[in-house]
């Protein structure tokens, strides 16, 4: 096998706007098969990207055990929701409906996959593919056996208006059609690609070859075939969401200078030192640093920008748009509000401002601040409006450079004017009204009939769940109206932010249903609701949703009799067994994973719970936990995320927790410790200065804290403030083998 220069730790590391390159080669630890086979749901994939830019490619196949490739997209438009313009390279020596059709074997422990670099071998047909990529562009190499026929061929992905077009024999057009949801407009995506020679070229109509130059229809096939000595086909492309000619304006900014394969690779080998440089760490073990530097890595895939010369197509209008600032997309908030955006506060505050502004656009553009934003407008998923969420955490740590007003109004007209409804976009319905006037989400009995038409048939009405995060939500709204002197709504919304009391049962201790009536509806918290609990809960039972109080713990402590009480019901959690097999309760709950007890790692709401004992009189358990979270769930192997990673979601949990310390409440800008796993973390900020973590004797057994300094000052709380952390300086903690019960109790 050729050698592979990415992967040589003597690559000298090349600039790359304000870089933070370290002599620690710390992309050698990025492992992108971590979590390749999923514990019951999505598996991750190994994405080939710049940080946060529109272009992206990942081989199509089921995870990581499937031995055949389908094909290789030349661009994943969203994650997890489609890719246009399938291409595969062809020996045979007859073209027909099976070469389209044909996967293609390769070997997972010959493939190398890196995100500025991707390489295997389709063992059958002895063909080896490299790929790199740009912003907008992208780079295939495939070297083919001697004296074998050297094809690729081109097909689609989704049913529409498709076309390929070949001007001339050494370029290649196309226009695909990306297929949307329901009530959004299909999406036209555009490529120009160029071949390192000439070739001959047809199109594939009814199972037969032809030598037509432009093929058009919704199965629209197209090939080319190169002859002559040279075993390497190469294919350079751009592509567009705004015109053709854009694409092969795309393509003259990042390959119109002849570009190499090698150029293109370092370029993007040092965007990426740039972002993943900029957190340096010491101590831990390797497989430590694959699992913590590979989930940085996925915490830069989404959002990404899709901006092509000042200029962006939004799916909230559709229409093209001028903008001097980038317009990104791809975002599921439900996710990632609760530590990916804090995470990229504190490491990208500028490209964070500019994420926030493009929710601002879509406010503008659509009418409705968006749940999850993509390419063609808003995905809605889940529940809540976590968007409020992030804009205020943001906003209190000091990113101003977005326009906060109108961020204000699309968020107050989320919360007074649209449909908490899980997975529904649109006006407020009478479940909402009941909201707004009796201060819970209304639920039905069991083997009730649903009656509210708008009301999803699968994702039900998730009643506790949407009143417990709309009253999150509607905290965040009160907040930053007080913040921004409109204190009418500040008094208003800081009410309605105390709406989770209405559903708290103190008998029974969990928080549960009411019908419209406001009757308790009598279940079982812990299995009732049907498919994930969604009657009520949402992919999680009453003991995930028992802590959804982010913005008023204290509040949440009174309910369960003070301290002692909330720390019992904690230990609680994280002993509960099932009542049942774990196959019955998977069967109902598969969302569940990486259970501890009824503690669910590998669903998003729990992240912040282990932290919540740093409230109580017991800190130290929030070490013990967290250690051994990390140590069981997000191993540096194929197994080794719990759950559905989300695009960065997941993984930012990973960082963050690695790093000694969490976020429990964004929109309250400060941060509580835990256990850091490195013994020395250092963050280069992009001020220009630096925020080290020390964790003086840190190892495995050394995982609890004994005492705490902040920049020289001895410190008995677990919290510092994130004013403190921009401000650059330095946390020391002296480890040990045993919790001293005294710290953090101040």
């Amino acid at each position: 096998m050729k050698k592979k220069i990415f992967i040589s730790c003597a690559v000298a590391l090349i600039s790359y706007g304000a870089t933070y390159a370290q002599q620690q080669d710390v992309l050698s630890y990025v492992r992108a098969e971590i979590g390749g086979v999923g514990t019951l749901l999505e598996p991750t994939r190994p994405t080939m990207q710049l940080p946060n830019e529109m272009m992206r490619m990942t081989p199509v196949r089921a995870d990581y055990l499937d031995d055949q490739i389908s094909s290789f997209p030349l661009l994943l438009v969203s994650h997890r929701l489609g890719q246009v313009f399938a291409m595969k390279p062809n020996t045979d020596e007859h073209l027909s409906e099976s070469s389209f059709n044909t996967r293609l074997a390769y070997d997972q422990g010959a493939e190398q996959r890196v995100p500025w670099h991707y390489y295997t071998n389709l063992i059958e047909k002895d063909i080896t593919v490299d790929y790199t990529v740009g912003k907008k562009v992208g780079f295939f190499r495939f070297t083919f056996p001697a004296e074998s026929t050297k094809r690729l061929l081109f097909n689609t992905y989704n049913h529409g208006r498709n076309w390929w077009r070949f001007d001339n024999d050494s370029t290649i057009t196309g226009m695909q059609i990306y297929q949307v949801e329901d009530g959004h407009q299909p999406i036209p995506v555009y490529v120009y690609g160029r071949f390192n020679r000439a070739a001959k070229s047809g199109g594939f109509i009814n199972g037969n070859a032809t030598t037509q130059q432009k093929i058009e229809g919704e199965k629209a096939k197209a090939w080319v075939a190169f002859d002559g000595a040279n075993n390497v086909v190469e294919m350079k492309y751009a592509v567009s969401f705004i015109s053709e000619e854009q694409a092969k304006q795309n393509f003259q900014h990042e390959l119109g200078k002849g570009q190499t394969f090698e150029q293109l690779e370092s370029d993007a080998r040092a965007a990426w030192q740039d972002v993943m440089g900029q957190i340096a760490v010491e101590g831990g073990t390797p497989d430590q640093r694959r699992s913590f530097y590979t989930a940085l890595y996925r915490c830069y895939e989404r959002m990404v920008n899709i901006s092509e010369d000042g200029k962006y197509y939004s799916g909230y209008d559709n229409k093209i748009h001028t903008d001097n600032r980038p317009f990104y997309v791809d975002d599921w908030v439900w996710d990632t509000y609760l530590a990916l955006h804090p995470l990229r506060t504190i490491l990208r505050p500028g490209r964070e401002e500019d994420m926030l502004q493009s929710y601002v656009r879509m406010y503008e553009q659509s009418g409705w601040l968006p749940t999850f934003p993509v390419i063609f407008g808003d995905h809605a998923c889940m529940n809540g409006f976590h968007s409020s969420v992030m804009m205020l955490d943001a906003y209190r740590k000091g990113l101003k450079n977005f326009d906060v007003a109108k961020a204000y109004e699309g968020m107050r007209k989320n919360a007074t004017a649209a449909t908490m409804l899980p997975w529904r976009n649109g006006p407020k319905t009478v479940l909402d009204d009941c909201y707004h006037d009796r201060h819970y989400f209304p639920a039905l009995k069991p083997g009730e009939k649903e009656t509210v038409k708008a009301v999803h048939p699968f994702e039900k009405r998730q009643a506790v769940a949407v009143t417990l995060g709309g009253a999150y939500d509607d905290w965040a709204v009160g907040q930053l109206a007080n913040d921004l002197g409109k204190d009418a709504d500040g008094k208003s919304f800081e009410a309605r932010g105390k709406n989770y009391q209405y559903l708290w049962n103190a008998d029974r201790q969990f928080f549960l249903p009411k019908d419209s009536a406001g009757q308790w509806i009598q279940i079982d918290p812990v299995f009732d609701g049907g498919m994930g609990g969604r009657d009520y809960y949402d992919e999680n039972n009453g003991w995930t949703y028992m802590w959804q109080v982010q913005q008023d713990i204290p509040g949440l402590m009174k309910l369960m009799n003070g301290k002692e009480g909330f720390e019992k019901r904690l230990d609680q959690l994280f002993r509960e067994g099932l009542g049942r097999s774990r196959y019955e309760f998977w069967a109902k709950f598969p969302d569940a994973t990486g259970l501890v007890g009824q503690y669910s790692m590998g669903n998003e709401p729990s992240f912040f719970i282990p932290y919540l004992y740093n409230y109580t009189n017991s800190p130290w358990k929030t070490q013990q936990r967290i250690r051994l979270l990390l140590k069981t769930w997000f191993d540096d192997n194929i197994f080794g995320i719990p759950g559905d990673e989300d695009g960065g979601g997941m993984s930012a949990f990973v960082v963050f927790s690695s790093m000694g310390f969490y976020p429990v409440t964004p929109g309250q800008p400060r941060y509580t410790i835990g256990s850091p796993v490195f013994s020395k973390v250092t963050l280069h900020l992009t001020n220009g200065k630096d925020f080290t973590v020390i964790a003086n004797g840190c190892s495995d057994l050394n995982k609890y804290i004994q005492s705490a300094k902040l920049n020289g000052v001895i410190i008995n709380t677990p919290w510092f403030t994130h004013e403190q952390l921009m401000n650059g300086g330095t946390l020391e903690l002296e480890m040990g083998s045993k919790p001293n019960k005294q710290w953090g109790l101040e």
